[in-house]
């Protein structure tokens, strides 16, 4: 009798394991970014549509911005040191993924938008990177904005034009489709940024 029950619990075992096994491995195939993901559980309800203005004056959509592969980062060119530092690894990883034929676009969200007028983005633009796309917008598009994708800021109030704002500081990897798939901290060097955005647009491409 016991060497019966023995048998059966082995069986059982077996059995849950197996069907352990089934369910991650098939859960994994339902998520064709599985592999590229940095360990955290990516997508789901971050990200969204989006109207801001571009450095022209033009308003624009997230559909009509978000065309190609995108890194998106919220934050503001009166920013002294974390802004610069983020943006400037985002476009490097930008110009290493152009090395391996892959085309992304660094993209910047004012958080801003009383100081970052279409015309500062313009020069932000051009003294950053050809590709760059920088945007603002009214007080209450730039909420929203930053409301679909989770960010935080906030003003800190000096009484005169040098304020500074806290905010968050992840970068957002959009693909065009798909939507929100991933977000890098700020400890991500560029090497590793371009990398692993490199294995979500090769498995994007799989997957379709």
């Amino acid at each position: 009798m016991t060497r019966f029950f023995a048998t059966v619990a082995t069986v059982a075992v077996a059995a849950f394991l197996g069907g352990s096994a089934w369910y991650v491995l098939s859960d994994r195939k339902a998520d064709p970014f599985a592999q590229c993901r940095q360990g955290q559980v990516a997508g789901g309800d971050i990200g969204g549509p989006f109207t801001l203005v571009n450095s022209a004056g033009q308003t624009v959509t997230d559909a009509e911005v978000l065309t190609k592969p995108s890194l998106v980062y919220f934050g503001y060119t009166f920013c002294p040191d974390v802004c610069p530092f983020d943006m400037s690894r985002n476009v490097e990883a930008v110009d290493l993924l152009e090395k391996k034929g892959i085309d992304v676009t660094p993209v910047f969200i004012s958080i801003d938008p009383e100081r970052d007028t279409p015309e500062a983005l313009a020069d932000y633009e051009a003294n950053l990177h050809p590709k760059l796309i920088a945007l603002t917008g009214s007080a209450e598009q730039v909420r929203a904005a930053s409301q679909a994708y989770k960010t935080f800021y906030k003003r800190r109030e000096t009484g005169d034009e040098f304020y500074l704002l806290d905010h968050s500081t992840f970068t957002y990897l959009v693909l065009p489709g798909v939507g929100f798939v991933d977000f890098f901290r700020r400890e991500i060097t560029s090497e590793q940024m371009a990398e692993s955005v490199a294995c979500f647009v090769e498995a994007g491409k799989a997957a379709m």
